[in-house]
């Protein structure tokens, strides 16, 4: 059995597509265990929109536009939560 080229692209974006969300879905249900707020969403999906951008910027160039872009905005949502965090923290510690 020969699998295509065409059908192997697809299966990958799958793939992202699927881990994309999956990732997301984590996020967001690790949001309700810690502590947040309006600033929290608020960093976190400005951590998403740049991500994303960045993803869509990658995958532009390099392909896999979805994958990467998808990707982008789940690194850059768990890096704006992580900021968030860590800013809290040090909000405490003043």
């Amino acid at each position: 059995m020969t699998v295509s080229k065409g059908t192997m692209t697809r299966m990958h974006r799958t793939t992202g597509f699927v881990a994309g969300i999956a990732a997301i879905a984590l996020l967001v249900a690790g949001c309700e265990s810690v502590d947040t707020d309006e600033r929290t969403t608020q960093r976190a999906g400005t951590g998403a929109a740049m991500g994303a951008a960045a993803g869509a910027a990658v995958g532009i160039a390099t392909g896999g536009f979805l994958a990467k872009t998808i990707a982008g905005a789940a690194i850059g949502g768990a890096g704006g939560f992580i900021y968030d965090q860590v800013q809290r923290e040090q909000d405490r510690d003043d």
